[in-house]
């Protein structure tokens, strides 16, 4: 009987889960579907950051067509908590607002620009190549003649 026992244990590596835990994987382990044993690390840090026992408890109060994605949320708050303890994904989060913010704001400057230009107003006022600011503009009739430029004397 233990021969047989055996081969059907080599027929199914263990899960990624159940291998951490040094425990036999059955054919209903709860965790076998979502920590295959090519991806041990995955198990590894949301054991860390939840417990093995915790995650067991989630899976099995949840709906199984829920369950892949509470693992993607969990692993995904796991590897964030380990690179940021204090913040976790929030951190993350966080920093992803400010420059989609950030990025929002160019987008309305440069479309702002883009209808001065397209309606003939000219460059915006924080344009480097305003008045004086020694860069020369190539829309202007001086650019061309080279009249107004001071060249250092050459």
């Amino acid at each position: 009987m233990a021969a047989s026992s055996s081969s059907s244990s080599y027929s199914n590596p263990p899960c990624a889960a159940c291998k951490f835990l040094r425990r036999r994987c059955l054919s209903g382990c709860i965790f076998a579907p979502y920590f295959p044993p090519e991806e041990p690390t995955k198990f590894v840090n949301v054991h860390k950051i939840f417990g093995a026992s915790n995650v067991s408890k989630l899976l099995n109060e949840i709906p199984a067509y829920q369950r892949e994605d509470a693992v993607n949320s969990l692993t995904y708050e796991a590897e964030a908590r380990l690179k940021d303890p204090v913040y976790g994904c929030v951190g993350a989060i966080t920093i992803l607002q400010r420059q989609v913010f950030t990025l929002q704001r160019e987008l309305d400057a440069t479309n702002a620009d883009i209808m001065r230009f397209a309606s003939g107003t000219g460059a915006p006022a924080d344009d480097p190549r305003g008045s004086g600011s020694g860069y020369a503009d190539p829309n202007s009739t001086d650019y061309w003649t080279g009249k107004g430029q001071d060249h250092g004397g050459i």
